[in-house]
């Protein structure tokens, strides 16, 4: 079975830059595991490498859609594998990198994703009940029909739950049970964290850095190329906070907050996709010097020890 490293851990830890430089010891490339980076055009609120960063190491899955365009979990899935597999017939280590929980268990996992076609009635029907109802509505749905999915999904994630809705009820059975797994690859998972402060501090100082680089003029930009902020990819956290700015409901300094408030609960959750007691996942505080040791453990995995 092929050998893969995963880089995971949660936002603005500092899995990129750990990435890039793991990747020159050890002659590899980058598969990124981010929902947001397979957009183009949108490099500063997703927090891409730069050109600089990415000139120094091949980075895949990185610009490959337009913003407008329908992605799924079942496309990244085929197009990671493609890209971890040509990367190892090339004769180089493969990095999976990012901290999208449910990109990158289904790539490690190997999970069989239901090619259930998308039903655009159904769809805007479950939507409309959405709005009218509220999230939670649909989220009770979901654990009265398939429990074991509602415990993986957030129930702000109105996206993810009329997906596991619209499998439900096309199928005729439980989203959870159609995602078996069947492993393609030996993989050594290295997770990054941080105590709670330190990392929203972390938080707190990318999100400043994205406003100075320029965000605003990004979002901006964005929408004159024609992108509605009702896009789901427009709908990230950053965009969706300087889009309501641009249309005048709050003052910037709202917008930089609720970025912030809103990218700490995301973090929380991206400990549930990655738990700190998670005894396949081998974990490292950023706190301590803690390259030499990753170095090693990967030199171990890799040797098949």
């Amino acid at each position: 079975m092929s050998q893969l490293v995963a880089i995971v851990g949660p936002t603005a830890i500092g899995k990129s830059k750990l990435a890039i430089r793991l990747a020159q010891t050890f002659d590899g490339e980058i598969v990124s595991a981010d929902s947001r980076q397979v957009y183009r055009y949108m490099d500063i609120g997703t927090a891409k490498p730069s050109p600089e960063e990415r000139a120094l190491v091949p980075h895949h899955l990185i610009d490959v859609v337009e913003p407008d365009e329908d992605f799924t979990l079942a496309i990244y899935q085929d197009m990671a594998r493609q890209a971890i597999e040509a990367i190892q017939r090339r004769g180089k280590q493969a990095l999976l990198v990012g901290g999208s929980g449910l990109y990158v268990q289904a790539v490690i996992g190997g999970w069989r994703i239901p090619r259930v076609a998308p039903d655009p009635e159904l769809r805007h029907n479950l939507e409309e009940r959405a709005a009218r109802e509220g999230y939670m509505a649909l989220y009770e749905e979901l654990k009265q029909v398939d429990p074991a999915a509602a415990k993986r999904i957030d129930p702000r994630n109105t996206r993810r739950l009329i997906r596991a809705l619209e499998v439900c009820q096309i199928s005729g059975m439980p989203f959870s049970q159609l995602q078996r797994s069947s492993p393609s690859f030996r993989t050594l998972v290295v997770g990054l964290t941080t105590e709670r402060a330190d990392l929203y501090r972390r938080i707190d100082s990318r999100i400043d850095g994205m406003m100075e680089r320029g965000l605003v003029q990004e979002a901006e930009g964005l929408i004159k190329k024609g992108y509605s902020l009702d896009l789901p990819s427009m709908s990230g956290i950053g965009y969706k906070q300087i889009g309501l700015y641009l249309q005048g409901q709050i003052d910037l300094p709202q917008a930089v907050q609720q970025i912030k408030f809103e990218t700490h609960r995301f973090a929380r959750h991206q400990y549930a996709w990655f738990r700190p007691k998670d005894e396949r996942i081998h974990w490292f505080d950023m706190r301590d010097k803690m390259e030499e040791p990753i170095q090693s453990l990967i030199k171990g995995f890799v040797a098949g020890m």
